[in-house]
């Protein structure tokens, strides 16, 4: 199984104006944004440390995801939520010759574990020693408004900690906050067989 994230996320839909105001930063200054890159680094690695936690994508944004076999003949759970549209579903063979099968398969919108479903009887075989690629668009939403608060508001701890530790070189770094593993528990997803039926 191979998940690859095919958009980024926009700097323009990262808050930045909210994270400066987060670390009280000075205002009014001539060099005013000369930490931008930074700060948005700063945000990103907080997203995606986030992301990692609960398997859950914040902000809206494209994924394919490249089996060589399906999980069981009937479904397939998807390793990100909340999948919001499944773009295609294609069959790769061994010399790179695509089908289009999607629409064989269904999306079963769920916010711990979204599915690919057969429509009927079971799911289209892949072919020896290819490939299928699903492909997806999983996150709450396109802006940072649309986030729920409890995660909005453990990216912007993280980010901030990132932030104050930035001189620190790795010395004394907890895995994750206290603070920010209490905003982020609920929305963790409980897995259990390895992801075997």
């Amino acid at each position: 199984m191979m998940l690859k994230e095919v958009t980024v996320v926009a700097a323009a839909a990262l808050p930045m104006a909210t994270f400066r105001d987060h670390l009280q930063l000075g205002s009014g200054f001539s060099d005013l944004g000369a930490e931008d890159a930074a700060l948005e680094g700063y945000l990103r690695a907080a997203i995606a440390a986030i992301e990692g936690r609960i398997a859950k994508a914040l902000l809206t944004r494209d994924f394919v995801l490249t089996l060589s076999d399906w999980r069981d003949g009937i479904s397939q759970p998807l390793p990100v939520a909340p999948v919001g549209a499944l773009h295609s579903v294609q069959l790769v063979d061994t010399e790179g010759a695509v089908v289009e099968v999607s629409t064989a398969c269904r999306l079963v919108p769920d916010m711990g574990r979204p599915r690919l479903e057969a429509v009927a009887g079971g799911l289209p075989p892949i072919p020896r020693g290819g490939v299928v690629e699903i492909r997806f668009a999983a996150g709450f939403g396109a802006g940072w408004n649309e986030l729920p608060a409890d995660l909005a508001q453990a990216v912007m701890l993280l980010a901030a900690q990132y932030f104050e530790r930035r001189h620190d070189a790795g010395a004394g770094q907890d895995a994750m906050p206290f603070g920010v593993a209490s905003l982020i528990e609920r929305w963790r997803t409980v897995r259990v067989l390895g992801g075997r039926a």
